[in-house]
């Protein structure tokens, strides 16, 4: 356990300790043959917590299946704990190995669910605010959540592994029997779980502090059971068994000549810490007893991208002690008694006689149970009702949802339970985006969104979004639903913002000008699943457009606006950074009208969809965008810009701008690198072709006076948002060399 806490001291949001698959075990721990148990000592098994260095368990329990040796009952921790439990419940060492082989561990360790599960609400944060990081506040004061990780993701694992087990409550009536050491983190004791949801368990015993939350069972705080009992050799030795193996995974103390830097230093004295308690637990074993120590090196708890390198050290460590582990081993005809007899056999599945979902929150049970797809009458298919369990986390509101399986009056249905976020309600987000031409010409925007989430019965929400920079905003909207289904919703909003724009005279530019906006409106929508959203809606405003840079006697220009729209959008992308599939759409009609308040009658009609297609490593995107004035050519605060990267990345962001615009943009990217491990940031190489103009009469418009761009670029996938590194060329030989942080903006 030494080295979660290395972890939680470095690194604490890189860690988990997961498995994955399918458990195959007796309904109750049937009595073996009497004649061999009476003939044999009981075995017990000691499995010790040491992040993906506890894979050398498997290794141990392959190298005991093939000596035939019985397994009586087992003692784990952290991942000593997904191992032994997973084994008690009746898999293979063969099952485990591959599970944790073929498991994505990168995935698995995020709590995002699946991007076609979120809400489009929350699709929108992802894309406007993509920091992944969130704070809470209440009154002045800044909530931080119990745990860079809630293990949304985890849980819904431990309970596919442990579903068919889901009806044993007592630890000691599983094909093996099993206890899960965690720790009271509120006491600073152990605590032995021998009863209970066996997954819920699993994930206490794991749940490093400060990297997972914390799981309160019984009313206690748990964490990670090594940082009070690693290695629980004391708890196999209060149960009925004659032998013990004990594992020990644990991180070796470094030697004089590693320790030469307070880093290193401060590592080995938590080492020391834990390591104490485990010799002591060592020093309790028997002359008979068995200590199994896999010679793993400096093999780093983190690096599951090697974990199968694990199971060979374990297989080695364990046939060192052949000698004193035959004296164990069974008969063949014993040995298949012994596997008969925690072998579990199921019934066929049955069909869910309810489902229902139990929460804590502000919101009417109906607008929960509208976001399902599963009812009474389907049949129990894991996959499904975890699935429905991410589209009620996908609404951004709940700190964890999962469901259970609940037996009531000789029938199955199933619950689900979902705990409203313990850092909120007001939730607040980050967005960071910059643009560096390293010639001068930077663009540098930092938001921020605070969201009141969950404000009444149908799910109301309060956003206020606020920007500084380049671009500075000030927006807010109160979205409220007018039904349970949050089909239909009504939202009145406020938008104040600045931007540069530049004019231009027979193609050249002659001025740069900064446009500053207010706008007040009233939009009513309806949401269009979890995929889009279509809003119609009116608004009245003001602004002026001042001239920054150019000849100064250019006049000034102060405008009102009035009138209303009609806005359809999609959202289907798989990522919002570097997607692989899916469509992202923007089409929008505004009118503006002098009988709501406009100085001038003219629409405008802009449209923009992206299109990703991918097979293997490789990526493709098509973009099309195009925007039009009608009736007017000469409102320049409505001009539409083009330049920057991906909307001509030649030339400079916004450098040229007019009441027309067409864009199409091919981009191919390819991911590469070994990004398995935890620390890897994902790495795509690119390039892009791109075609377009601005015109000053539609008149103007045709393919011949399109200028072709293109870009070369390396993205990285980071915790701040996509980070380019790019350059981009234009026809007429502009060079652009820059750094952008962020989506693409207008």
């Amino acid at each position: 356990m030494s080295d979660f806490l290395r972890w939680l001291f470095l690194a604490p949001v890189f860690l988990t300790l997961m498995v994955s698959g399918r458990s195959q075990a007796e309904e109750s721990l049937a009595p073996a043959d009497t004649a061999v148990q009476a003939e044999r000592p009981k075995v017990g098994l000691v499995l010790g917590g040491g992040g993906a260095r506890g894979a050398a368990h498997i290794g141990v329990l392959k190298e005991l299946e093939r000596m035939r040796v019985p397994v009586d009952a087992i003692v784990g921790t952290s991942m000593g704990a997904i191992v032994g439990g997973l084994y008690a419940t009746g898999m293979s060492a063969e099952d485990l190995e591959y599970l944790v082989g073929s498991l994505d561990w990168a995935a698995a360790l995020t709590d995002e669910p699946d991007r076609e599960d979120q809400s489009f609400r929350r699709k929108q944060d992802d894309r406007q605010v993509p920091i992944d990081f969130e704070l809470g506040i209440r009154g002045t004061e800044l909530v931080l959540p119990k745990g860079a990780i809630q293990g949304q993701k985890l849980d819904l694992l431990l309970r596919e592994l442990t579903l068919d087990v889901s009806d044993v409550d007592d630890f000691d009536d599983l094909p093996i029997p099993f206890r899960a050491i965690a720790s009271d983190i509120e006491r600073g004791e152990i605590w032995v779980m021998d009863k209970g949801d066996l997954g819920r368990s699993i994930r206490a015993s794991m749940s490093v502090p400060g990297v997972f939350a914390p799981v309160e069972i019984d009313g206690r705080l748990l964490v990670d059971g090594g940082i009070v009992g690693n290695l629980a050799v004391h708890v196999m030795q209060e149960m009925d068994i004659d032998i013990i193996i004990a594992v020990d995974v644990e991180f070796p103390l470094y030697r004089l000549d590693e320790l030469g830097s307070a880093l290193t230093i401060s590592e080995q004295m938590l080492t020391i810490l834990i390591r104490k308690e485990t010799l002591r637990q060592i020093e309790r074993l028997d002359d008979d007893d068995i200590l199994i120590r896999p010679k793993l090196g400096t093999f780093a708890s983190t690096n599951f991208g090697d974990i199968l390198d694990t199971i060979g050290p374990g297989q080695a460590a364990a046939r060192e002690q052949a000698a004193r582990l035959a004296s164990l081993s069974l008969e063949a005809s014993e040995w298949q008694a012994y596997l008969a007899q925690r072998s579990r056999h199921f019934p066929p599945a049955s069909n869910l006689a309810f489902v229902r979902v139990v929460h804590d929150g502000e919101l009417a049970a109906e607008v929960l149970t509208s976001k399902l797809d599963v009812a009474a009458g389907d049949p129990i298919d894991h996959s499904v009702l975890a699935h429905n369990a991410d589209r009620l986390y996908g609404l951004g509101l709940y700190e964890q949802v999962s469901y259970e399986l609940v037996e009531e009056d000789g029938q199955t249905g199933v619950e689900y339970r979902a705990r409203t976020k313990s850092w909120g309600p007001n939730f607040l987000q980050f967005g960071l985006s910059l643009e560096d031409d390293f010639e001068g010409s930077t663009a540098f925007n930092l938001g921020a969104r605070m969201t009141r989430a969950g404000i009444n019965r149908l799910g109301a929400e309060w956003r206020t979004d606020l920007r500084l920079g380049t671009d500075p905003k000030l927006f807010s909207e109160f979205y409220q639903p007018l039904s349970a289904d949050s089909r239909l919703f009504i939202a009145p909003r406020i938008n104040v913002e600045q931007s540069n724009i530049n004019a231009f005279l027979e193609d050249s530019t002659i001025a740069s000008l900064r446009l500053s906006e207010a706008e007040a409106g009233l939009d009513f929508g309806r949401e269009l699943g979890r995929v889009g959203e279509l809003r119609v809606g009116v608004f009245r405003g003001l602004g002026e457009a001042r001239v920054k840079v150019g000849d100064p006697m250019l006049p000034n220009v102060d405008f009102h606006t009035g009138g209303a729209f009609a806005r359809l959008r999609f959202d289907t992308l798989d990522s919002a950074r570097f997607p692989r599939r899916g469509l992202l759409s923007d089409i929008r009609w505004t009118l503006s009208r002098p009988g709501l308040g406009a100085d001038h009658e003219f629409d405008l009609i802009e449209g923009e969809a992206t299109q990703t297609w991918s097979r293997g490593k490789n990526s493709l995107q098509l973009g099309l965008s195009y925007a039009t004035t009608l009736e007017s050519d000469d409102a320049i605060q409505d001009f539409f810009p083009l330049g920057g990267f991906l909307r001509l990345s030649g030339l400079e962001r916004g450098e040229i701008a007019g009441p027309h615009a067409g864009l199409a943009k091919l981009v191919f990217y390819r991911r590469v690198g070994d990004t398995s491990g935890f620390l890897d940031t994902p790495i795509y190489l690119g390039m892009s072709a791109e075609a377009g103009n601005v015109w000053t009469r539609r008149s103007d418009i045709s393919f011949d006076s399109m200028l072709w761009n293109g870009s070369l670029f390396a993205g990285f996938d980071t915790l701040l948002g996509p980070v380019y590194l790019a350059a981009g060329f234009a026809e007429r030989g502009q060079s652009n060399f820059y750094l952008f942080i962020g989506a693409p903006s207008r």
